[in-house]
């Protein structure tokens, strides 16, 4: 691969589930994007939304003649938070309905679920979500508790829940994300509309953990971390941008191997003091892997960033080179490489 190619696959880009313009498909095609996630909303159904995915997909990048198969995603938690519905998809219930559920029903329905995403085309769910949201906290906490995205308010819940979910998901064949580590549950602000989010609870030893830990134990291949800052793990920086959450908490604690993708660093209002540039390099150096921006708008500026810090600091191409391998190896295992 190219330095321009192996930077591409480290970003994941949005498009439109509605339907991408051709500007936003060119900006991906000419930085070689390797993955992308369908955003918004989309009430088109599962046919139409699988020749949406078929059309992108043909621009995927190749490697001596082979193709580098895109990794296609999207948010599909359900209740509020369903980017895909309409004829062929579920109406998917919200978390708390579904951690009300025997395990086995979850498992059985999220197999069905991931079905149907396969049927569109895509082979990524960005869920299930792991956060544990106190009962104390409730929908006072505005990105998860506020929505009803928690299978429920104890880690014993949440951890047979997510695995449940994620479980029915691989079961179908489709990859799934834990999120938003280190833990959303403990905040009010949402890092979506809010900047310095704070969580002053969570330690690296605390319960709220555990759906995380046990999750990776059963295999998760992607691991989305928050925007938020956590004063008792490191005060100094966001989640995302922070090498002692990323590289010392989840790779060596928690010995995750798989990718670790970011929160959205397009759109964020929580990443608004750094440039595109800046948000890009600073998740790569602090040990994470795969950029998520909603905005293909941003995806050029952070591009180029990667692409110069690459040729500038051996120690950063070399961190670029791993986050490819692990992508790599996540498209391999989702039948998306050629390598006969």
């Amino acid at each position: 691969m190219t330095t321009a190619q192996r930077v591409g696959q480290l970003i994941m880009g949005g498009l439109p589930a509605s339907g991408p313009t051709n500007t936003d498909l060119r900006t991906l095609r000419d930085n070689h994007v390797g993955s992308v996630m369908l955003t918004g909303r989309s009430t088109a159904g599962a046919a139409a939304t699988r020749k949406l995915v078929d059309g992108f997909r043909g621009q995927a990048d190749k490697v001596n003649g082979r193709t580098v198969g895109m990794m296609v995603s999207t948010d599909q938690e359900g209740g509020k938070v369903q980017v895909l519905s309409g004829p062929g998809f579920s109406a998917i219930p919200n978390g708390v309905t579904q951690g009300s559920w025997p395990t086995t029903t979850l498992r059985d329905r999220a197999a069905v679920w991931a079905n149907e995403l396969k049927a569109a085309g895509l082979n990524l769910n960005l869920a299930p979500v792991a956060d544990v949201v106190p009962a104390s906290l409730g929908t006072r906490n505005i990105p998860i508790g506020s929505f009803y995205r928690e299978f429920g308010n104890t880690p014993a819940t949440v951890t047979s829940h997510s695995n449940a979910f994620a479980a029915g998901f691989a079961q179908s064949g489709v990859m799934t994300t834990i999120k938003h580590f280190p833990g959303l549950g403990q905040v009010i602000g949402n890092t979506d509309t809010t900047a310095h989010v704070v969580d002053s609870v969570t330690t690296a030893g605390s319960g709220s953990l555990e759906p995380f830990r046990s999750g990776i134990r059963a295999g998760s291949p992607f691991v989305m971390v928050s925007l938020a800052t956590y004063t008792k793990i490191d005060p100094n920086h966001l989640a995302v941008f922070s090498p002692t959450v990323i590289d010392q908490l989840l790779r060596k604690q928690f010995g995750f191997k798989g990718v670790v993708i970011s929160d959205d660093l397009g759109n964020a209002v929580a990443v608004r003091s750094f440039t595109a540039g800046q948000r890009a390099v600073n998740f790569i150096a602090a040990g994470g892997n795969m950029i998520l921006t909603v905005r293909p708008s941003t995806v050029p500026a952070m591009a180029q960033a990667l692409r110069t810090r690459v040729q500038q600091d051996a120690s950063f191409r070399a961190k670029v080179n791993d986050s490819v391998h692990r992508i790599l190896a996540a498209k391999q295992a989702a039948g998306l490489l050629d390598c006969r």
